[in-house]
């Protein structure tokens, strides 16, 4: 089976299953499991790749692993961070201006405009699975876990801070400056966008692999203005006092040391 019908089974197979969460988001009234199933998504198309390959190197079973490991981390947390509480505010604000349309509009806005994007960003996972030459690991491949460890590590201890900070109430209403949330704003995002830089690298170091370059940098866009950074920032200096503050002394997205006191 070639590279590009492999690819586009993929497509089909992760538009198949975001509709299947969009009817499910139906019955909840609530797009927000759509976030629930960013992760898994792309669990789903590295062992689909591995499965449709035409063989297997320890990249394959390298990228593979690593990739479930994080997305099943990341969706877990997602689910336990949104179970129980109400539609996230951003689709709640995609919501009213389409009103009682909003429930078909859902399938392209959301869940089929997710499925796309987590599907080009997933193509250095296409080409780092099925490529069977080298099939030994090489330098980039050393570099590639480094950066994924790097940012694996980034987004799962930010992640743990921010959830200990807020489970104490008397810090309801203020920033969380401490940790790695002193050297970057976010650090969840930078590390996600790491990693992703880090699957690239193992995708590069196969023929034609540097190619997919464009999925990292899709990705890092998204996270610094698109869908992350700035949505959430948004919301944070409306609703935090000392926001503002905490912006002019942490550096935004790559982590550094802060300017001035604190």
């Amino acid at each position: 089976m070639t590279g590009t019908l492999t690819a586009f089974i993929g497509l089909g197979t992760i538009l198949a299953v975001s509709t299947l969460a969009w009817l499910l988001s139906l019955r909840l009234r609530d797009a927000s499991i759509a976030d629930v199933g960013w992760g898994l998504g792309f669990v789903l198309l590295a062992w689909l790749y591995c499965l449709l390959s035409p063989g297997s190197t320890p990249r394959s079973w390298l990228v593979a692993t690593l990739i479930t490991i994080w997305g099943v981390r990341l969706s877990a947390h997602i689910f336990r961070r949104n179970h129980g509480k109400e539609e996230d505010s951003r689709y709640q604000a995609m919501r009213a201006p389409h009103g009682h349309a909003f429930w078909w509009r859902s399938l392209f806005t959301v869940f089929w405009l997710q499925a796309a994007l987590l599907w080009f960003v997933a193509l250095p996972l296409l080409v780092a699975v099925r490529a069977t030459r080298p099939a030994a690991l090489t330098v980039l491949d050393a570099l590639g876990v480094l950066f994924f460890a790097i940012g694996f590590g980034f987004e799962v201890v930010g992640d743990y801070q921010l959830k200990g900070f807020r489970a104490e109430p008397s810090n309801r209403g203020k920033v969380l400056d401490r940790g790695l949330w002193r050297y970057t704003r976010h650090p969840n995002y930078f590390g996600d966008a790491t990693l992703w830089w880090g699957v690239y690298a193992m995708a590069a170091s196969t023929p034609g692999g540097w190619l997919t370059v464009l999925s990292p940098l899709l990705m890092t866009l998204l996270l610094m203005r698109v869908s992350g950074m700035t949505l959430l920032e948004d919301s944070l200096k409306a609703s935090k006092p000392g926001y503002l503050a905490y912006i002019a002394s942490t550096p935004p997205f790559f982590p550094w040391f802060p300017r001035g006191p604190r």
